[in-house]
């Protein structure tokens, strides 16, 4: 196990570990550090003040925590993000000049002032060395243009899901995890692009969140269709409810032509158990095989 520091650079952002600086018994959740990076020393949040990881989680070199942040750093931070809505303006003022087909997002000045990181999103690639040149030349600093995809798009600027909540990515999800279609359809979700899609167009992140559930149930609860035996006799589930564990069964009586439908608890009736049957496909729309696709 390696002692570390976690930090993140951005709020909600990913953890990055470091190495505890001489000072960690004094780090508290939510305080600003100065840390040693590839890019050179940056200012980041502790999440974790201290703790223990395995070896085989840390990407060597382990870097130092180099001090608590000072109110001086605090200031220069303060500073750095003053600058950002002018530097914005005048980036979008010549993207526009150069005629290029990208959308600016974001902006990040380093810590120490040397380089400015702009965020874009493109439908294909922009050639923007002339770009980088002017913008070289009026910042007099280092420049990097650095292309995002459609969900770091949403994650970095928010937004308000169909849920009407703030979207989990921006929220508090340090890393967007994969979501499959097969997790819509363990949990019984319409199939419905516009119903399962979130802002950026891709599966909604939510998917993943109650699936272990629902794929533990699925192996205890019959399925649609299935014959099953309850207390009044033979008949066929036509509904499920997973988070109470209960099925809704239609019973036909053929000699008195009556049919009937009752809730039952799935440990009150039989049935064969669902391990080793497969999966009944169900058909999917073009639109919604684009959004699988891009996932």
């Amino acid at each position: 196990m390696v002692k570390i520091t976690g930090v993140n650079f951005t709020e909600n952002g990913k953890i990055y570990y470091f190495s505890p600086g001489k000072d960690s018994e004094k780090y508290t959740k939510g305080m600003g550090v100065i840390v040693d990076t590839a890019r050179g020393h940056e200012y980041a949040t502790v999440v974790i003040p201290i703790g223990e990881v395995d070896e085989s989680r840390i990407v060597p070199p382990l870097r130092p925590v180099l001090r608590i942040a000072t109110q001086r750093d605090l200031e220069t931070i303060k500073k750095n993000n003053e600058r950002k809505p002018e530097a914005m303006k005048t980036v979008q003022e010549k993207i526009a000049k150069y005629k290029l087909n990208m959308k600016l997002i974001d902006c990040d000045f380093s810590f120490d002032g040397s380089k400015v990181v702009f965020y874009y999103s493109a439908p294909a690639r922009v050639d923007f060395r002339e770009l980088v040149k002017e913008l070289s030349s009026h910042f007099k600093m280092r420049i990097e243009l650095r292309q995002l995809g459609i969900r770091d798009e949403i994650k970095m600027i928010g937004g308000i899901g169909a849920c009407g909540r703030e979207c989990c990515c921006s929220a508090y999800m340090p890393d967007i995890n994969k979501v499959t279609i097969k997790m819509a359809k363990t949990q019984n979700l319409s199939l419905n692009p516009a119903k399962i899609s979130g802002l950026c167009g891709r599966l909604m992140c939510c998917l993943a969140y109650e699936n272990d559930y629902y794929a533990e149930a699925g192996k205890h609860i019959p399925k649609l269709g299935t014959e099953v035996t309850t207390p009044d006799g033979k008949g066929t589930v036509v509904n499920i409810n997973m988070l109470k564990m209960q099925v809704r069964v239609k019973i036909e009586d053929k000699k008195k032509d009556i049919v009937t439908f009752h809730d039952y608890a799935v440990k009150d009736i039989k049935f064969k158990n669902n391990s080793g049957t497969e999966d009944k496909e169900e058909e999917i729309s073009e639109e919604l095989k684009e959004i699988i696709d891009k996932n």
